[in-house]
């Protein structure tokens, strides 16, 4: 499965304690990482700055869904369910 142009939740939702350029302290959850352009696509794809977590996030149908309001739904329950 490959990422749908310009859906982000992955970049959105989850949470990501490792630091990001221009996030140091991470991304909490459900806030817009810096590092996506206007058009949500990732300034850091295929850069070495990238973190670890983002390139280990793949798209599946059981995280994507069918749609981008699938996959927001799908990584929030994801993200709320994993919370201490």
């Amino acid at each position: 499965m490959d990422c749908r142009t310009g859906c982000a939740a992955c970049c959105i939702v989850p949470s990501i304690s490792s630091p990001i350029p221009g996030m140091p302290d991470g991304k909490p959850a459900f806030a817009r990482c810096i590092q996506l352009s206007g058009d949500n696509r990732c300034l850091l794809f295929g850069q070495p700055t990238r973190p670890t977590v983002c390139g280990s996030l793949q798209p599946t149908p059981d995280m994507c869904g069918e749609a981008d309001e699938e996959a927001f739904a799908r990584l929030t329950q994801l993200e709320l369910s994993t919370r201490p």
